[in-house]
């Protein structure tokens, strides 16, 4: 009769209940975002139709700035980091999942001695064990760990191209930095050649001594400008060399220009984010994360019902054992149930159902956020190209200006002020329009980063 126990708890195991299901998007939206009502176009223009694509880096027809990327996310040292996350997250799955299955072990004993040379007791031990999750304890673990791996690699996803982008940005800002070098280096030779032109103005009887001191000091302003550009050229290549895993030498080389901005972006539709970019859909999975861990803690209240089966051999010179099998069989059957642990069961089930409240909020947070970051993008691009289309032209009406200006100071019609202030106008409206340009670019890495889109096809 005792043998049919065993089978009997196997078949009940079996046809042990299923784990419930954790709540699906369309239950969690309307508690983590109860105020917020997605729109079916976004709100800002400047997005072409269609859906968001991968393969944002090609666009910019840059093959060094992919050779960087590359290397980038084969060195830099947060990534090195994310993966070795990853496979802890993947180790702590198999731990998760190793109690569903019988464990066995091996337990021997050798012959020591006792008042002599005489051999006790030898034998050898095969147990085994097998917990029926009956109440999915194990199961609900093992899930949890599951999650736990996916939402790990989804932000491991989202790191990957968060480098991307940095790397791009950084690549787009130090040539940025190395053109706004090279025009105070203009605008020093200019100044330069029109502190030449005073003093030669004097020697003739044209200019006074006002005018030369004047166009000295301009010199020395513009030479002070071309100095902290150079600091600020060489931090930006440092930044860059220190994403992609180098020493920061302020050694590489940039382009002599910026990349020509490419076409409009697909931007989908605002619906369509939550389920694309990989740190928002991290985040919903660790609310199923969180739904499973407090099913682990409520059926950990419950009975514990294990199989058990042993195999027994065991020998000795020094005593005479009563006859018997040998080896010894047994199998059996054990239950463990809590009965007074002071509420610290309970209080393991209202700490996860915090938890599970609390990545509820997380997700929330994180898709307002994503929301949030695609509108301001969206926007900051419109901008810029306004922008850019009116610097431009200040930039060309500002140059004729100071060649007006050149002329009428040769020819005594005008004073070096005028000159110097127009310089001025010159180099502020060039730098103006080099932030911007260079803003694009990387407002328009913002929008592939934000929107969710890989830098991979």
């Amino acid at each position: 009769m005792h043998r049919s126990i065993p089978t009997a708890l196997l078949v009940a195991a079996l046809s042990a209940c299923a784990l419930k299901a954790p709540p699906q998007a369309d239950e969690i939206r309307p508690q983590a975002l109860p105020n917020l009502t997605v729109p079916a176009q976004w709100a800002e223009k400047g997005g072409a139709v269609g859906m968001v694509a991968n393969g944002w880096l090609a666009t910019f027809n840059d093959r060094r700035l992919e050779a960087l990327v590359r290397d980038a996310l084969i060195y830099n040292p947060d990534l090195q980091v994310a993966a070795a996350r990853m496979e802890q997250a993947a180790g702590y799955v198999k731990l998760a999942g190793a109690t569903l299955y019988p464990q066995v072990n091996l337990l021997a004993r050798g012959g020591g001695t006792m008042s002599g040379d005489s051999s006790g007791l030898e034998g050898v031990g095969v147990f085994a064990s097998w917990e029926l999750d009956f109440w999915g304890r194990v199961r609900a673990g093992r899930e949890a760990a599951q999650l736990q791996y996916v939402s790990v690699a989804l932000d491991t996803e989202y790191a990957t191209q968060s480098i991307a982008a940095m790397v791009a940005k950084s690549w787009f800002l130090a040539t940025e930095s190395r053109l706004q070098k090279a025009a105070a280096e203009e605008m020093l030779l200019s100044a330069a050649r029109l502190a030449s032109l005073a003093q030669d103005r004097l020697r003739v009887g044209k200019g006074d001594e006002y005018d030369v001191a004047l166009a000295q000091a301009n010199v020395q302003t513009y030479r002070d400008a071309v100095q902290q550009l150079d600091l600020s050229y060489r931090q930006s290549l440092r930044a860059l060399e220190t994403l992609i895993g180098r020493y920061p030498a302020a050694a590489i080389k940039v382009p002599p220009q910026l990349a020509a901005k490419p076409g409009p972006v697909p931007v989908g539709m605002p619906s369509e984010l939550l389920e694309r970019r990989p740190d928002v859909v991290a985040a919903e999975r660790r609310i199923a994360l969180a739904f499973y861990r407090t099913e682990e803690a409520k059926a950990a209240r419950l009975p514990r019902i294990s199989l058990t089966a042993a195999v027994t051999t065991i020998s000795s010179e020094l005593f005479v054992l009563q006859d018997r099998d040998d080896p010894v069989w047994s199998a059996g059957a054990s239950l463990l149930a809590p009965l007074f642990l002071g509420g610290a069961l309970q209080s393991q089930v209202e700490i996860r159902t915090t938890e599970q409240k609390q990545a509820v909020a997380e997700y929330g947070r994180v898709g307002a956020r994503a929301f949030g970051e695609v509108e301001n993008v969206l926007s900051s691009g419109f901008a810029l190209d306004a922008r850019g289309t009116i610097l431009a032209q200040a930039v060309t009406l500002n140059e004729r200006a100071l060649e007006l200006a050149n002329v009428r100071f040769r020819v005594g019609s005008g004073d070096l002020r005028a000159v110097q202030q127009q310089q001025l106008a010159v180099y502020g409206a060039r730098t103006s329009l080099l932030r911007v340009q260079s803003e694009q670019l990387v407002q328009r890495v913002n929008l592939y980063l934000a929107l969710g889109g890989g830098w991979t096809n």
